[in-house]
């Protein structure tokens, strides 16, 4: 019985392997789809032309995705057709096909699938692309395919190039540079900024609106092509592709004369009295003739008032706490403070900080000691770890209600009784920052608190607790444009005992030849 069990396993055993073997030789029943990814297809190239077929597509004979080219508006390389896709690993990558002047019957949201046998990969113009093709290798299969906004940070692009060209991306609340004057338009290479970097913006000469006027601030779609710069290398740009890709956003800038450039949270040891804001000056302040306000937030869930905060910034209690900012001054471009009465770096035993710039320095957890006009005497103004969020806004004047607008804001954390969506919404305002927008900048939609619409942005706190982490911003300011150039982001300094004001004030850790050492929030021109 045994044997005859064990000749049975094997015939089966047998059947399997062999039956599998007839139909492909990689993965036992199998078939290879005759469409490969655009990620694997430009996967291929290795800086020679790569001649495409079966084989060397491994089985697949072609691509299929949604074009994203469009030459109505005259402003593209002729004969190309742009297509992306997001087959592997939900990534998405484009390419671009030179299939000649028949490129210009396909517009975006085409469903195409494109014949690449007896085509070649090759970079043209620093742009990968496939050519050696005609029109008859492309099969149109729908139109109007929904494309997805992709918003998409200019630093990622000069960044890492290869994964965004011949892809539609879109360029968030750019602003040129220099400001444009009325008789600026469009033809030729215009600096556009994002709040992350500068980025060119290319326009031929011949476009259908090379001549139209700049605007103040846009949404830019388009497509990222190249272009070659003095020293002969081939760097990124955005190619808009017609009219309809410019979306004007409103004129409207929040002119920020305090902004905030760090804080800490948790100093080492008790933080009774240790916690305390950096803030830059964007222009000369005289507080006593033009007074600020600076409210924290802390939605630690055992803090009252509980639930939703009823009067955003001036709720109170536990929850919010103000310092009003009106005697002292700050010269443009310098630093001042804002927090524990003994003006200590990193808690108790630590360095002196006197010599710094204190506008308000107050112990904010003694009896009685409460914030001015609202908030209680409060051991903890902010949250040392975890993920519920706090907060902090700067306002102009000393009067803040629930309508109140900051200036600045910026939110550590995310959780809590933070924003209610009730009719009208309860919550925390933010204004136009290099974080947040008042109105959604893609959609268009009204969305004046945090956490509400795409105000989700926000910093984790330091880990491990107790440590003294600085969260060194790291932001550049131009006051010439009047808004962020260089976005703020999460930039942490572990502080010892004796560390010094410089660490906070200058670059620190420095830079070492190979990396770029770690500087404060600045204002630039």
């Amino acid at each position: 019985m045994r044997k005859i069990i064990l000749n049975i396993t094997w015939l089966f055993s047998s059947m399997m392997i062999f039956g599998g073997c007839e139909k492909t030789g990689n993965f036992p029943g199998a078939e290879v789809s005759p469409y490969i990814a655009i990620f694997d297809l430009r996967s291929f190239y290795k800086d020679a032309d790569f001649a495409l077929s079966q084989k060397s597509m491994l089985g697949s004979t072609g691509i299929t995705g949604v074009v994203v080219s469009d030459h109505s508006g005259k402003n593209l390389p002729s004969g190309l057709l742009m297509v992306q896709d997001k087959l592997r690993l939900n990534e998405l990558r484009g390419i671009a096909i030179n299939i000649g002047t028949e490129a210009e019957q396909y517009v975006p949201g085409d469903s195409v699938i494109v014949n690449l046998v007896g085509g070649t990969m090759k970079r043209v113009d620093g742009l990968l692309q496939v050519t050696g093709l005609t029109g008859s290798a492309v099969t149109k299969v729908a139109s109007d395919q929904p494309i997805a906004i992709n918003r998409v940070p200019s630093s990622y692009i000069l960044a890492d190039p290869d994964k965004y060209e011949s892809t539609e991306v879109v360029i968030v609340k750019g602003g040129f540079d220099p400001i444009p004057a009325p008789t600026d338009t469009y033809s030729g290479d215009k600096l556009v900024n994002d709040g992350f970097d500068n980025f060119t913006l290319h326009t031929e000469a011949s476009a259908t609106f090379a001549n139209n006027p700049l605007p103040g601030m846009a949404n830019f779609f388009g497509v990222v092509t190249y272009s070659k710069n003095a020293g002969g290398k081939y760097t990124p740009h955005l190619r808009i592709r017609r009219p309809e890709d410019i979306t004007v956003l409103s004129s409207t800038v929040t002119q920020a004369a305090v902004v905030v450039s760090g804080f800490v949270t948790d100093v080492e040891g008790t933080d009774l009295d240790g916690e305390y804001i950096q803030l830059l000056a964007t222009r000369d302040i005289d507080f006593s003739v033009t007074p600020f306000s600076l409210v924290t937030c802390n939605q630690t869930s055992g803090y009252t008032p509980t639930g939703f905060p009823a009067n955003g910034w001036a709720t109170g209690g536990l929850r919010t706490y103000k310092f009003d900012l009106k005697t002292g001054t700050a010269a443009k471009g310098t630093y001042f403070y804002v927090g524990n009465s003994k003006k200590l770096i990193n808690g108790q035993n630590s360095t002196s900080m006197a010599q710094a710039n204190w506008i308000v320095s107050r112990n904010y957890g003694a009896t009685g000691t409460t914030g001015d006009g609202f908030g209680s005497p409060n051991t903890n103004l902010f949250i040392n770890s975890g993920t519920f969020a706090c907060g902090i806004a700067v306002f102009e004047g000393t009067t803040v209600t629930r309508t109140s607008v900051p200036i600045d804001v910026i939110f550590i954390g995310y959780n809590g009784s933070v924003l209610s969506s009730t009719n009208p919404p309860v919550g925390y305002r933010i204004t136009n920052t290099d974080w947040y927008d008042i109105v959604n900048p893609v959609s268009l939609v009204e969305q004046p608190f945090y956490k509400q619409g795409s105000n989700t942005i926000c910093l984790a706190y330091g880990t491990p607790s107790d440590s003294g982490w600085f969260y060194k911003l790291g932001g550049e300011y131009n006051v010439r444009l009047d808004r962020w150039v260089k976005a703020r982001a999460q930039r942490v300094v572990d502080l010892s005992k004796t560390s010094t004001l410089d660490e906070l004030e200058k670059e620190f850790p420095a830079g070492d030849g190979t990396t770029e050492g770690l500087f404060p929030t600045k204002v630039v021109q």
